[in-house]
C-alpha cells in the first residue's frame, strides 16, 4: 500500500440491512474502528433506503466515516421507474457511489458504456464514483484478466478531466473471487492493480495515476486482508459479506491501518 495515497476501506452491504439494523451496524462500526481516523478512510454503502438514517447519524454524531450509495442512474431527473439520480445522493451528502459491480452488470444489464455515463453524472455533482472491475472465471482460466480489466476500465472511465481521473476510486474484484471463498494471491491481484494504474496513466497522466485509488474486492476478510494491504498498488479494499459485521469490518479498518 503506497504511503501517498490513504486507505480507504469501503462496506458493500448489497442488500442487506433495513433502515434500523443499519444504524446499529454503523454505531458498532464507529465503536470499533475509534483511533483510525487520521489512517484509513472509512466508507459504508447502505441500501437506498438506509441512506437517510445513516445520513443523518453521521451529520449529528460527527461520525468520521462516510457514506456511499450502492448504485446510481445518469438522468437529472425524468420518468425513469425506480431509478436514483446523482441529485437524490447529493441530498443525504453522499460523498462515494460504487457503479459496474459485477452484480449490477450481471442480473441488470450493466455495460461500460453504462457506467461511464454514470462516472460522468456523478462528477457532476462532485460524488467520487468507486468504479468496479473484474474477470470471470473462464477469463482469468485463459491467462486474460489483465487485458479484460484495462478494457473494463477505459470504457468506464473515458472523457474525464484529469483532475477527475486523479480522485477515482477503482475496485478491482475478480467475479470468480465474490462470495466464493476463493482469492488470487496477492501478487497476482497487485498485477492488475498495477495494470489499472497503468491504464489510468495512459489516460489521464502519471500524476492521476498515482493519485488514484485501487482496491481489492472478492472475499475480502479479517484473515486474508493485510496480505492484499501489503502490496504497493493495492489502497485497501471493497468489502461485501465482511461489512455486515462489525468486528469483522473492524478487524480489516485495522489491518489497513
Amino acid at each position: 500500500m503506497a504511503g501517498s495515497r490513504k486507505p480507504l476501506i469501503a462496506g458493500n452491504w448489497k442488500m442487506y440491512k433495513t433502515s434500523g439494523e443499519g444504524s446499529v451496524l454503523v454505531s458498532d462500526v464507529v465503536d470499533a474502528i475509534r483511533g483510525t481516523e487520521d489512517d484509513v478512510e472509512v466508507v459504508v454503502c447502505p441500501p437506498f433506503t438506509a441512506l437517510r438514517s445513516i445520513s443523518t447519524m453521521i451529520e449529528l454524531d460527527g461520525l468520521s466515516i462516510g457514506l456511499g450509495a450502492q448504485d446510481v442512474f445518469w438522468e437529472e431527473e425524468g420518468a425513469f421507474t425506480g431509478a436514483i439520480a446523482p441529485r437524490m445522493l447529493e441530498e443525504f451528502s453522499c460523498r462515494y457511489c460504487i457503479v459496474g459491480h459485477s452484480e449490477r452488470r450481471e442480473f441488470f444489464g450493466e455495460t461500460d458504456e453504462t457506467v461511464n455515463r454514470k462516472v460522468q453524472a456523478l462528477f457532476r455533482h462532485d460524488i467520487t464514483p468507486i468504479v468496479c472491475c473484474g474477470e470471470s472465471l473462464s477469463v482469468h482460466d485463459a491467462g486474460n484478466a489483465e487485458s479484460f480489466v484495462r478494457d473494463q476500465v477505459r470504457g468506464g472511465i473515458a472523457g474525464l478531466t484529469p483532475e477527475q481521473a486523479a480522485t477515482l476510486v477503482i475496485a478491482y474484484e475478480p467475479i470468480w473471487a465474490i462470495g466464493t471463498g476463493r482469492t488470487p494471491v496477492p501478487e497476482a491481484a497487485n498485477d492488475v492493480a498495477r495494470a489499472i494504474r497503468a491504464t489510468v496513466g495512459a489516460m489521464y497522466g502519471p500524476p492521476a495515476a498515482t493519485a488514484a485509488r485501487v482496491l481489492y474486492g472478492g472475499s475480502v476478510k479479517p484473515e486474508n486482508a493485510s496480505m492484499f494491504f501489503g502490496e504497493p498498488d493495492i489502497d485497501g479494499a471493497l468489502v461485501g459479506g465482511a461489512a455486515l459485521v462489525a468486528s469483522s469490518f473492524a478487524d480489516i479498518v485495522h489491518a489497513a491501518r
